[in-house]
């Protein structure tokens, strides 16, 4: 295909973006209504119409500047650890692959163009193959070029990933410490608990924790049986005692036990104490009580006095059975998914290869599109397939538009439908928190673009058609360093249809416009969540790993996709600031879990780029360079091992010493019977719960409390809280203030 092809992709995408642009940047100007619209933050009532002026229809760069000019600690006050940690993404890829187009661009690509003698026609008449390194010649000195920029960008990329990792890590144990008293952080989550006839679930966990935690227990509240199934027959139960007793009297009034009750002000319920539970079944069979317990779960959330105890507790194995009584550390309130907590425990693994296979036999469905998206980018094919078409791709602008651009945007239409599949996948494996279902989307996600966008469009494109590929499981590297360059367009045309393109749809927010539209049309709008949606870092994350993907792996193969890459990098950089702060509500954060799958996936494209150089410098008969960049992939993997043993174990758990100089502190300070206080009303489960008179809980506070969260003065505070350590104030030791930064 010729450059003029992929010049005229770009212009499209450019035409597209330059217009979503200006759109969004006109409606910024407009009264606040549109923020409705859009999925904005309504921290007020809507404002009033101001006055019609032309100025406002004048597109500006005022929310380009804002958020260009908004610091990290803003993006962490309004976005969580979760909006840093994306940012820090694009931060890196920009960097990355600002070294990379610089070397390679200077270095790499002069050497392809001129690999062969050839007679040069002007550059947008040229073919693409001429820019790869497939226009290298066998035994070329030059190919020394290629290996020289393969150490550049591996040690490039290696070292930014080894200080963003440190500084990560380190914001992580800052944000923790300079977090108000969170009530995970006292809370476990007790699932399988064994079941006995003579007592309840409620009295099994108490008498258990009571018994071997005597000196660290505090409480505990049972979880009971929700979602939709459960919900409907609670509803069918309800109405067959409205019918039997004809009147609502009798089955309006909530009466719970102590573990049901959610803790907090209990004037409104009329509480029965755990001993008179066998009065009333024996006295009723119709007992609110008796009900109560018919719905519990084999599940329970436990709290403990202090930080160390619930960590210890969640680590440590309950029983000599490890099928019962399994301990997990607790997700915070709000970001609880309480339909998975209810799953038995000896569920989950059938779950897990349920989903497994269902992802595999997802990917394998999707060969159709794929396969047909590659059938348009080889022209001669698609005559033989569709002779009625000859006529029409006689045009040399249609030829360019159905085999450029075309391909990539229908493949682009068909992923839509990956990530609420995946999603419902990551639902069903039976997460326990709402950020851990995102996270496990996420990798799914992950791997089904790099398979279906990178390998079978390669394989579909060049190699299976030649079915060489299977032949030889070594002789892998040697076919992908045939096919991947030839596939350069492909890819650089996706970075502009499902790159650029879609920060112009993101920034619009088309899809939640349409959504919020045909409510309004139906009126079925619900004001009471004001359109406030969270980020969907499932799919955002793994697009921008994919691009990663394919810009480390033809970096050197095809390096005029590099350009390209840079400007969708710096675009993203704007776009995502501005969301984070315009349009998305940050209701739970992991805590920066992504990074570990940004550092994993970045050292695997890193490894795959590699592999494939050596199938490339084998193909070219360039010894040198292959025994050159050998011992380069033994590097690059033991510098993973080396991050994973180094920073992987601070992101999958507290580290001790941190927790006891929180409860040290707190103690100190008289906040730990407060604390323990607010234990009782954190975990709430909203469909048990239907009296207005009751108090909220604790993880749904305020809209102020909220905010603060995620405010940036936990980061600061964490600091300061480690000078005073330094200090001397809680009586540290210098020895073990280097611990609490994980030596950093």
């Amino acid at each position: 295909m010729e450059v003029a092809a992929l010049l005229t992709s770009a212009g499209i995408n450019i035409a597209v973006c330059v217009t979503l642009f200006s759109i969004y940047s006109v409606l910024r100007k407009q009264p606040s209504n549109f923020t409705v619209y859009f999925g904005r933050r309504v921290a007020s009532k809507r404002s009033k119409n101001v006055n019609f002026c032309l100025e406002r229809f004048v597109p500006t760069p005022s929310w380009i500047l804002k958020a260009w000019e908004t610091t990290e600690d803003e993006i962490l006050g309004i976005g969580g650890l979760d909006a840093v940690v994306f940012v820090r993404i694009l931060v890196f890829s920009l960097r990355v692959f600002s070294i990379a187009a610089a070397v390679c661009l200077f270095l790499v690509l002069p050497v392809n163009y001129h690999g062969k003698d050839r007679l040069h026609k002007d550059i947008p008449l040229e073919s693409m193959d001429v820019f790869t390194i497939a226009n290298v010649q066998q035994h070329s000195e030059w190919l020394w070029a290629h290996c020289l920029a393969l150490y550049v960008i591996t040690f490039s990329a290696c070292s930014l990933l080894f200080f963003e990792y440190k500084s990560i890590a380190n914001l992580r144990t800052l944000h923790i410490i300079g977090a108000p008293p969170s009530p995970s952080l006292f809370t476990i989550l007790v699932r399988s608990v064994p079941w006995s006839p003579e007592e309840s679930y409620c009295e099994t966990v108490k008498k258990f924790f009571s018994s071997y935690h005597a000196s660290t227990y505090l409480s505990h509240q049972i979880i009971y049986k929700c979602g939709t199934v459960q919900k409907m027959k609670d509803d069918a139960e309800h109405v067959f005692r409205v019918l039997k007793d004809g009147t609502m009297e009798n089955t309006s009034k909530p009466i719970f036990t102590h573990c049901c009750s959610c803790g907090g002000n209990t004037n409104s319920f009329q509480m029965i104490n755990v001993e008179r539970n066998s009065a009333l079944e024996s006295t009723t069979n119709t007992s609110p009580d008796l009900d109560m317990r018919k719905k519990e779960c084999a599940a329970a959330f436990v709290f403990f006095k202090s930080r160390y105890a619930a960590l210890l507790a969640s680590k440590i194995l309950q029983s000599s059975n490890p099928m019962l009584w399994v301990t997990d550390v607790a997700p915070e309130p709000q970001d609880v998914y309480w339909s998975n907590i209810c799953i038995p425990y000896r569920q989950l693994w059938i779950r897990k290869i349920a989903t497994l296979i269902a992802s595999i036999a997802f990917m394998l469905v999707f060969l159709l599109p794929v396969t047909f998206v590659q059938g348009l980018t080889q022209l001669d094919k698609l005559q033989k397939m569709f002779p009625f078409l000859t006529e029409i791709l006689k045009s040399k602008m249609v030829n360019q538009v159905v085999t450029g651009y075309l391909p990539s945007l229908i493949l682009v239409l068909f992923l839509f439908a990956v990530p609420p599949m995946m999603m419902l996948f990551s639902s069903l494996e039976g997460c326990i928190s709402r950020s851990g279902r995102k996270k496990s989307a996420c990798w799914k996600v992950l791997y089904f673009l790099i398979w279906n966008v990178f390998f079978v469009n390669v394989f579909t494109g060049s190699v299976i058609s030649q079915l060489s590929v299977f032949s030889s499981v070594a002789d892998l590297p040697v076919q992908l360093a045939k096919a991947v360059p030839s596939q350069a367009t492909f890819f650089t045309t996706y970075i502009f249809t499902s790159g650029w393109a879609s920060l112009g749809c993101e920034i619009m927010q088309i899809y939640p416009l349409l959504c919020n539209f045909i409510q309004r049309l139906l009126k079925l709008n619900d004001d009471s969540q004001n359109g406030t949606q969270n980020f969907p870092y499932h799919t955002e994350v793994p697009r921008i790993l994919l691009f990663g993907f394919l810009g480390f792996t033809n970096a050197i193969l095809a390096p005029i996709m590099l350009p390209f890459l840079i400007i969708y990098f710096f675009l993203a950089y704007l776009v995502y600031r501005n969301q984070f702060l315009n349009v998305y509500v940050a209701k739970y954060d992991s805590g920066g879990q992504y990074w570990p799958i940004v550092h994993n996936t970045t050292v695997f494209s890193l490894i795959f780029a590699q592999i494939i150089a050596l199938g490339v410098f084998g193909v070219k008969h360039s010894p040198v360079a292959s025994g050159f960049t050998f011992p380069l992939v033994v590097g690059t993997f033991l510098f993973h091992q080396y991050c994973r043993q180094r920073f992987l174990p601070s992101f999958k758990s507290n580290s001790a010493q941190t927790a006891i100089d929180m409860d040290r502190r707190d103690e100190e300070s008289g906040k730990l019977r407060e604390i323990h206080q607010h234990l009782h009303s954190a975990y709430c489960q909203y469909g048990l719960l239907h009296d207005p008179d009751l108090p909220r809980c604790f993880s749904h506070c305020d809209p102020d409390e909220e905010d603060a969260q995620f405010s940036p003065q936990r980061s600061l505070k964490g600091k300061e809280i480690l000078k005073k350590e330094k200090s001397g104030s809680f009586h540290r030791t210098s020895s073990t203030k280097a611990v609490v930064l994980g030596g950093m």
